[in-house]
């Protein structure tokens, strides 16, 4: 277990690499718990645990009330507890969960995600692309102008200005591998006003970004769309034209509000997307379990993540995880107690 110290050092470090990751701190505890107080651990974007907030099964809720927060890129107040009483007063910022395991004792832990500013490229030297790129620094986006050669010049006050970098269009690959990279978010928007649209959408569909958005008229935005299929580029139907949220907008600064409103919408829209947990593990292609992979504890029905899992055992050819072995103990002393279609 990290010292204090340590532990604020490797914060650090990891910030300086633009890693994502979430901090979870014990803010209150009511015994019996093996958390205490300020214990803290760092859970990565795989679901790496460093540190300490509890035993098996407050480690597997943070585990995943973690990743949901890195998703979300919110902090959230997590209330384990085994009164019931509680469960009806979550919010938006404070989740509630069942302790299902043999303690009696309830832990809240604070988690807070650790991510990147969200990047944003924009194409074009434009008044859209203008206006967008002031809005956006208002927003705390990372703004990466995307012109060609010949235009730097005319954008030069943006590349002396925080958090805006101007690069040309042979950099544009480079540029969103850098802006993906350590699960960093991205969202472009190319609004040269047909000077480089499709060049520079060639280069950005096949990326996988969150959002691309094309600044031009339905019909134009059509005709774009068909030379892009025609050419068999990828993702082509990702493309968002007209870019932005029908507000009724006209003035360069009205359609870029719309824009970053249409961007915000989709990512929370993202974020939101809860996938039901398997009732076993998920199992990749070659008959391992996938990356990330999940599975139900049949006993206390808690997420358990299957890499790494300690607590296991198979019954009918088929393995099942668990959050701690009171659980496996339980579970192999009757199976079919807990294998029984629940009514």
């Amino acid at each position: 277990m990290l010292s204090f110290d340590e532990f604020f050092d490797r914060v650090a470090a990891l910030t300086r690499q633009g890693q994502p990751f979430a901090v979870a701190t014990v803010v209150a505890r009511r015994p019996p718990v093996s958390a205490r107080l300020g214990d803290r651990a760092i859970v990565f974007a795989d679901g790496r645990m460093e540190g300490f907030v509890g035993g098996a099964c407050s480690r597997e809720i943070i585990r995943k009330q973690a990743l949901e927060a890195l998703k979300s890129r919110t902090a959230r107040l997590v209330c384990i507890s085994p009164d019931q009483t509680e469960l009806s007063e979550p919010s938006v910022d404070r989740v509630v969960v069942p302790m299902t395991c043999a303690s009696e004792g309830a832990v809240d832990v604070y988690v807070e995600p650790i991510v990147r500013s969200r990047t944003i490229v924009v194409a074009g030297v434009t008044p859209v692309a203008d206006a967008l790129t002031r809005l956006a620094r208002a927003m705390r986006y990372e703004v990466v102008r995307v012109v060609d050669t010949s235009e730097q010049g005319d954008i030069e006050a943006d590349a002396r200005l925080p958090g805006t970098r101007v690069a040309t269009l042979d950099l544009l690959p480079a540029v969103l591998g850098d802006a993906l990279a350590s699960g960093g978010d991205c969202a472009v928007v190319v609004a040269s006003q047909g000077q480089y649209d499709e060049g520079a959408l060639e280069a950005i569909l096949p990326s996988g970004v969150s959002y691309v958005g094309l600044v031009a008229s339905k019909k134009r935005g059509a005709t774009v769309r068909d030379g892009l299929f025609a050419s068999g580029v990828p993702h082509v139907d990702r493309l968002r034209y007209p870019a932005g949220l029908d507000l009724g907008g006209r003035s360069p600064e009205e359609v870029a509000l719309s824009i970053l409103g249409e961007i915000v919408q989709l990512g929370a829209q993202a974020a939101g997307v809860r996938a039901e947990p398997p009732a076993s593990a998920t199992s990749s292609a070659a008959g391992g379990p996938a990356a990330g992979a999940t599975a139900v504890d049949p006993v206390c029905r808690m997420d358990v993540a299957v890499s790494g899992a300690t607590q296991v055992a198979e019954v009918g050819g088929t393995t099942y995880y668990f959050c701690c072995g009171g659980c496996r103990a339980r579970f192999l002393k009757d199976p079919q107690r807990y294998l029984a279609p629940t009514p």
